[in-house]
């Protein structure tokens, strides 16, 4: 991969991470065009730009949260003991943690599947109409009743598998988390914002371990490359996040769905024509 290719892959995911339209999907068909497919663990690494990009923006939220769940596990020094279970930040803080769960422990179970077979451009197209259509009634039907101080363990658990599905290219991790939120009864803000601060632990642990199996094998991508599409990544993604969350505030998700169910067309009959190819890049 050359540098040009790079900074347009890192432009590709920091337009598409937090928007429900796919990041890995958008990542894997951009790849595919270049003639090549950079690779689950090129993917992974350059997600960690984005995330850093949601660390800074939420810094203070973050912040707050671990600050305040570290004193439910750990007396202060002022001997002020511990903070309740029932604190909204020590609460949310440990929901976070068992939402992360399902993802990591699926993850290690199906990396062989993630790494192959869930990369096949015709199980994307799938994904990007289905998760359409079903994004499209959760915004429909779902209430707006509820916020992030209503999360109960279920709902964090809910939440915890809706992005375990975006294992596979074509879901979306915001489109899943987001989706299952608002068939819950949350409120668009709300499903938005927590599913930045739900990816931050599962992104983060997941790129640093594929960096460290490149470190000890392959990295086809190439080293240079890799750091520069993180690179602009992170800062591509920091817009996105603000331009977004304002977005959901008085917009519904439709465009959302018919760009998806559009994408999953325009890829379905380059797949067809022989443009591209279903596990590799164009047909030469």
């Amino acid at each position: 991969m050359n540098y040009a290719e790079a900074i347009f892959l890192g432009i590709v995911q920091g337009l598409t991470e937090f928007l429900p339209i796919s990041s890995s999907a958008h990542l894997r068909i951009a790849s595919g065009l270049l003639g090549h497919d950079a690779g689950a663990a090129f993917t992974a690494i350059i997600q960690i730009g984005t995330e850093a990009a949601v660390l800074l923006y939420f810094w203070r939220d973050i912040w707050r949260i671990l600050t305040r769940w570290c004193r439910t596990v750990v007396c202060d020094a002022q001997g002020e003991g511990r903070l309740s279970c029932a604190d909204d930040d020590v609460r949310l803080g440990w929901m976070i943690i068992v939402g992360s769960l399902p993802i990591g422990i699926l993850g290690l179970a199906l990396e062989d599947w993630i790494d192959s077979t869930f990369r096949n451009l015709w199980v994307t197209v799938v994904m990007l109409i289905a998760f359409a259509l079903l994004l499209g009634l959760a915004d429909r039907y779902g209430s707006t009743r509820r916020n992030l101080a209503h999360m109960t363990w279920r709902d964090a658990v809910t939440y915890g598998f809706a992005q375990a599905l975006a294992l596979i290219p074509g879901v979306s991790r915001s489109g899943g988390t987001i989706m299952a939120g608002r068939f819950m009864g949350y409120d668009r803000v709300s499903a938005a914002r927590y599913s930045f601060l739900l990816a931050m632990p599962a992104v983060f642990a997941s790129g640093l371990y594929k960096a460290a199996k490149a470190l000890t094998g392959v990295n086809e991508a190439g080293w240079g490359p890799t750091l520069v599409a993180t690179a602009v990544s992170f800062g591509v993604g920091y817009a996105v996040i603000v331009w977004f969350l304002r977005l959901v505030e008085t917009k519904t998700f439709t465009p959302f769905v018919i760009y998806r169910i559009a994408l999953a067309i325009a890829v379905g009959i380059l797949l067809i024509i022989g443009v591209l190819e279903p596990l590799g890049g164009t047909v030469a």
